[in-house]
């Protein structure tokens, strides 16, 4: 295995009951050429403390709120590695996780990140979900389809190499629930995706996730979709419509779920209209709603 400093970045706001796990996880790597940097987006909890108590181990940059994406890009800027990762500071590592992904890089010097399995558990660590469904090879198609087949673990389960982080221009400050999806798009536009089939990360799951929010889901996944489909690619503009259905149909399913049916209803007709098979999808909500209202579906 080639070495290589390895930067991870962590950035927190207000997650001093997780911190230290997160933390602790990439001391306890196997592959130690690690440098930990945490940024802190304006804490307003015991961050502070938990951070201090790690002295030297870790360097600690403390910034006025910002935003997630620009704690990532002002920890890029302090790194000094060959390769950033990223963990979220709700997220946990386990041991092996870097080394795999290293072990990947040096497989194919084509790919621009490397991602790996995940456990998506509760705020209690207890495993909800196993998943191992991660996109390789060339994805760029496959990501704009929003499958299940990803890049998995969000913000915590990738690593790039820096050089491709670096010429991609970063992470998009624009944009907060659909800033890692757009990164790794970005990459995937240009490199080889790699991918470990190994539960190398526990992804929390709670009600504080960003992506609870719809209409800044929606407003991002939108923006994101915008950049992506203003590709000259001949690849990319032949999925645009079924590409557009799907979101549109996720964005109603959230709607929906958020109990918002004027955004359900709204993105159901938006979803139908550039992929009319998705109508297999919408039937069960109908039959749901009328349930609801205590109207006995047809």
């Amino acid at each position: 295995m080639r070495s290589g400093l390895v930067s991870v970045i962590i950035p927190n706001y207000n997650y001093a009951h997780y911190l230290r796990e997160a933390i602790d996880g990439v001391l306890d790597q196997t592959y130690k050429d690690i440098e930990i940097i945490v940024v802190d987006d304006g804490s307003k909890d015991d961050s502070r403390a938990v951070l201090e108590s790690y002295g030297e181990k870790i360097t600690v940059i403390f910034q006025q709120n910002q935003g997630v994406a620009a704690a990532r890009n002002n920890g890029a800027d302090a790194a000094a590695g060959e390769y950033i990762a990223f963990l979220d500071a709700d997220d946990a590592w386990l041991p092996t996780k870097v080394e795999k992904q290293i072990t990947k890089f040096d497989e194919n010097p084509n790919f621009g990140l490397v991602h790996v399995g995940v456990d998506e558990v509760d705020p209690d660590g207890n495993s909800l979900v196993h998943r191992l469904e991660g996109a390789a090879g060339k994805v760029s198609a496959t990501l704009l389809m929003l499958g299940r087949e990803g890049v998995l673990g969000g913000g915590s389960g990738a690593m790039l190499r820096r050089s491709v982080f670096d010429e991609i221009g970063g992470v998009d400050e624009r944009l907060s629930t659909s800033a890692d999806w757009d990164t790794f798009f970005r990459v995937s536009e240009r490199y080889e995706v790699g991918f470990v089939p190994e539960l190398l990360v526990k992804y929390r799951v709670h009600g504080s996730n960003m992506h609870t929010n719809v209409a800044v889901f929606e407003h991002d996944m939108l923006l994101a979709f915008e950049k992506a489909f203003s590709s000259p690619s001949p690849e990319i503009a032949a999925v645009k419509q079924k590409a557009y259905g799907n979101l549109y149909q996720i964005l109603a399913g959230s709607y929906y779920h958020a109990g918002q049916y004027a955004g359900f209803a709204a993105n159901s007709f938006k979803s139908l209209a550039r992929e009319p098979g998705n109508i297999r999808h919408f039937l069960p909500f109908g039959r749901r709603t009328a349930n609801r209202r205590g109207v006995k579906a047809e």
